[in-house]
C-alpha cells in the first residue's frame, strides 16, 4: 500500500486537481447543445474528480502535521528568460483552500442543474472559472497566479451578464449587464494593482523571477515593502470585499445565478483573503507590520457596516451578500493580529481563526445562497417578508436554512463559532477595543439572520405558496454536503487547525524575524 501511495505521489496530482474542470469544459465544447444530460454529467464528473482528489491530498497532508514546506510540487520551465515557470505546490495555508474549492465547485455544479438554457456555454464558462480558482491556490509562480486569477474572474462577466437576472436592490433597479460590468471592472482593478505589486517584487528584488520560494529569500528595502504591500493588499482586498471597495459584491450577487453566487462568495472572495496572507504578508513582512494595525480598524468597519446593511434588507440574496462583507471583516481582523507575532498567543490564534473563517464562511455562505436560490426557483420571489410559513411546505429546506443561519451567526458546535472565537480571542489579547466593537457586529448578525428565519419559514403561510414543493434529491445532495461540512468542522476543528497551524507559525516567525 505504501508503495502505491509513493507511486501516486509522483503523478502531477495538483495539475490533475486544477485542470480537471478545464478538461471538462473542453469536452463539453465538442458535445452538441441538445445533449443536456451529457453536458451536465461531464461537469459533475470533472468537479467530482477534483473534489475527490483534493480530499485525498488533504488527508495525506494531515499525515504530515509538522510540515511547513510545499508538497507535491510540479516545476517546469515556461518562459525561463523572464523567470516564469509552471510551478505548483501546496502547504498548510493553501491546501484547505484547495479542498474548499473542491467542495464549492462540486456543489455549485449540482445546483447548476437548475440552469434551463444555453447549457453548453454556461458549463464551459463555469468550469473554466473553477480551474482559475484552483490555480490561484496551487500556483507558486506569481505570474501564473495572475493568469489563473484572470481565468477565474473574466468568465464571471459572461455568467452574470447572460444567465443572471434583473432585480431591484439597493433602492434602484439592477440590470444584470450593469452588475456584470461592475463586477468585471472591480476585479480587473484589483488584479491590476496586484500585478503592479508583483512586477515591483520582480524588479526590486534583483532576482528577476516570479517564483514564490525564490522571492522568499529576497531582501527588500523597508520603503519598497511599504508601498508594495499597499499595492498588493489593496488589489486582493478589492476582491475580498473590503469597504469601501465592496459595492460590486451586493450588485453581483443580486444579479448572479444561484450557482455563481455560491462560487463568488464561497471561493472568489477567499482568493482575496488568501492572496493577502500568501503574497502580501508572506513576501513583505516589514510592510505587513506597518499596515496591519490599520487593517484591523478597517476590518471592524467591514464587520459593522456589512451587518447594518444586511439588517436593512428584505431581499434574501442581498442580505446574504452584505453578510459576506461583514464576515470577511472577521478574516481581515484575524489577519491584522499578525502585526504583533511576539505578543502572547494572539497572533497565532488570530491567523488560524482567519483561515478557519475563510473555510467556514465559504461553506456556510455557499449553503445559504444555494438555499435562497432553490426557494426562489420554487416561489419566484426573493422578498423574505412575502414568504412566511414555508416550513409547513418545505420542512427540509427550512431545517437546513435554519442550520446555516445558526452556523453563520456563530452557534457553538458549528464551524462559524470556532472561527470567530479564535479571531476574537487573538484580537482581544492585543487590541481589546477593536475586539469589543467587532463583537457588537455579532449581535447585529444574530438579529438579521434569526429575523430571516422567522420571515421566511415561520408564521402564517402565504396562500400564494400553499402548493409549493420541498427540495429535490439533486438539491438535497449538494446542500446536505455543505451543511454536514460545517457541522463536522464545528465538532472537530482540529481537522483544519492541525493542517494550517504549522504553515501559519512559519509565517509568523518570518514576521517576527
Amino acid at each position: 500500500m505504501d508503495t502505491l501511495v509513493t507511486q501516486l505521489d509522483r503523478l502531477p496530482l495538483l495539475s490533475l486537481v486544477t485542470l480537471a474542470p478545464l478538461a471538462g469544459a473542453l469536452i463539453i465544447l465538442f458535445l452538441p447543445e441538445r445533449s443536456v444530460r451529457a453536458i451536465q454529467t461531464v461537469a459533475l464528473l470533472a468537479t467530482g474528480f477534483s473534489l475527490a482528489l483534493a480530499g485525498w491530498l488533504y488527508a495525506r497532508m494531515s499525515a504530515f502535521p509538522d510540515s511547513t514546506g510545499f508538497l507535491w510540487q510540479e516545476l517546469h520551465p515556461w518562459v525561463p528568460e523572464l523567470g516564469m515557470q509552471y510551478h505548483l505546490g501546496v502547504d498548510g495555508l493553501s491546501m484547505p483552500m484547495v479542498l474548499l474549492s473542491g467542495i464549492i465547485c462540486f456543489t455549485a455544479a449540482f445546483i447548476s442543474l437548475q440552469i434551463d438554457f444555453r447549457h453548453k456555454e454556461y458549463f464551459a464558462l463555469a468550469l473554466t472559472a473553477m480551474t482559475g480558482v484552483f490555480g490561484v491556490f496551487t500556483s507558486l509562480d506569481l505570474f501564473l497566479l495572475i493568469l489563473f486569477y484572470e481565468m477565474a474572474s473574466i468568465p464571471m462577466f459572461f455568467l452574470v451578464g447572460i444567465w443572471g437576472s434583473d432585480k431591484a436592490g439597493l433602492g434602484k433597479p439592477i440590470r444584470r449587464q450593469d452588475a456584470a460590468m461592475k463586477l468585471l471592472l472591480y476585479l480587473q482593478l484589483g488584479g491590476g494593482l496586484v500585478l503592479l505589486g508583483i512586477f515591483g517584487l520582480y524588479f526590486l528584488s534583483g532576482l528577476k523571477t516570479f517564483d514564490y520560494p525564490e522571492l522568499l529569500r529576497a531582501t527588500l528595502a523597508r520603503d519598497h515593502q511599504y508601498w508594495l504591500f499597499l499595492l498588493i493588499f489593496l488589489g486582493f482586498a478589492i476582491e475580498a470585499g473590503l469597504v469601501p471597495f465592496h459595492t460590486w459584491l451586493p450588485d453581483g450577487h443580486s444579479s448572479a445565478p444561484t450557482a455563481l453566487s455560491m462560487l463568488l462568495a464561497g471561493v472568489l472572495l477567499k482568493m482575496g483573503g488568501y492572496g493577502i496572507l500568501r503574497v502580501a504578508v508572506g513576501l513583505l513582512p516589514e510592510g505587513a507590520r506597518i499596515w496591519l494595525p490599520l487593517i484591523g480598524v478597517m476590518a471592524v468597519v467591514n464587520i459593522l457596516y456589512g451587518a447594518l446593511c444586511a439588517l436593512r434588507q428584505t431581499d434574501i440574496k442581498l442580505m446574504i451578500a452584505y453578510s459576506s462583507v461583514s464576515h470577511m471583516g472577521i478574516v481581515f481582523l484575524g489577519t491584522s493580529s499578525m502585526a504583533w507575532p511576539g505578543v502572547g498567543t494572539g497572533a497565532i490564534f488570530g491567523a488560524t481563526g482567519a483561515v478557519f473563517q475563510m473555510f467556514s464562511h465559504g461553506v456556510i455562505t455557499a449553503l445559504l445562497f444555494g438555499l435562497a436560490g432553490t426557494v426562489y426557483l420554487i416561489t419566484h420571489s426573493r422578498d423574505m417578508t412575502r414568504w412566511g410559513g414555508l416550513a409547513s411546505r418545505m420542512p427540509w429546506l427550512a431545517t437546513v436554512y435554519t442550520l446555516g443561519a445558526l452556523g453563520s451567526l456563530g452557534l457553538p458546535g458549528m464551524s462559524g463559532f470556532v472561527a470567530e472565537l479564535m479571531v476574537f480571542l487573538g484580537t482581544w489579547q492585543q487590541r481589546p477595543v477593536l475586539a469589543a466593537l467587532a463583537i457588537c457586529g455579532l449581535v447585529i448578525t444574530a438579529t438579521y439572520l434569526l429575523r430571516s428565519v422567522q420571515f421566511a419559514f415561520y408564521g402564517p403561510l402565504n396562500p400564494r405558496f400553499a402548493e409549493v414543493r420541498d427540495a429535490l434529491p439533486t438539491e438535497k445532495l449538494p446542500l446536505g454536503l455543505l451543511a454536514l461540512t460545517t457541522l463536522v468542522l464545528g465538532l472537530a476543528p482540529r481537522l483544519l487547525t492541525d493542517v494550517t497551524t504549522p504553515a501559519l507559525q512559519a509565517l509568523l516567525e518570518r514576521l517576527a524575524s
